[in-house]
């Protein structure tokens, strides 16, 4: 039987690849993640959860524009309307490297694309009387840097002892499940992966909240939610 988170995973290396041979540089700046379209595999992957939920293709859009509070609108990756009510509002992100240096980016990224959203939600109705469902989908490479334990949490003031060993992989599935703890996001799925020097690719999805399994779960129930209001 096949495994289309596989499919959408090897994918996500493929295009990396691809995107790195185009440059003229060889990825060295960067490029391959500003190049963007390494995550369409798993992009067109929650689309298809969507559909098979009981979203018509036609309510899936890409990279819109939805209203904020502290900003007037934020480019999201993907929603899904269903008659003009926002059923899901979803990012896509993924880090391969540097991971130290990005880790809180990512972080603040996520967090303000939340928190912004939920503002103009409890302050302006931006999206009627039925709230937002957002979701979070995150795909990190493993490698020596996140798996690495023991990483400082020293800071002016005393840090959140949870933190305290934690490698950076462990530090990212805290950031998604307190996410989802505090309702910030409704939905998430985190992926690892990693390639051999074979170019066999292989995922794991370490956080139990954030599984394909669960994430489907959670847009099964988001869609019979809205139908059951709307049809």
């Amino acid at each position: 039987m096949s495994d289309p988170t596989q499919k959408a995973v090897s994918l996500f290396w493929t295009k990396r690849a691809d995107q790195i041979s185009a440059l003229a540089d060889g990825g060295a700046a960067g490029g391959a993640a500003r190049a963007g379209g390494h995550m369409n595999g798993v992009r067109d992957l929650v689309r298809d959860i969507f559909i098979e939920a009981g979203m018509p293709e036609e309510s899936i859009v890409y990279e819109p524009f939805l209203p904020g509070f502290y900003r007037a609108r934020k480019r999201w990756d993907m929603a899904v309307a269903y008659k003009d009510v926002l059923v899901a509002a979803l990012e896509f992100k993924s880090q391969v490297g540097s991971v130290g240096k990005n880790i809180n980016n990512r972080l603040e990224e996520v967090l303000g694309s939340g928190a912004d959203t939920w503002a103009a939600q409890t302050r302006n109705s931006a999206f009627g009387e039925i709230d937002p469902w957002l979701g979070y989908v995150f795909v990190l490479r493993e490698d020596e840097e996140t798996e690495a334990l023991n990483r400082s949490v020293n800071a002016l003031f005393p840090t959140d002892q949870m933190f305290a060993g934690l490698s950076y992989c462990q530090r990212y599935q805290k950031m998604v499940q307190r996410l989802m703890d505090d309702n910030i996001y409704q939905g998430a799925w985190f992926i690892t992966t990693k390639i051999d020097a074979s170019n066999r690719v292989s995922y794991d999805e370490p956080l139990d909240v954030a599984t394909g399994r669960a994430f489907r779960a959670a847009v099964r129930n988001r869609v019979d939610f809205v139908r059951s209001l709307l049809d």
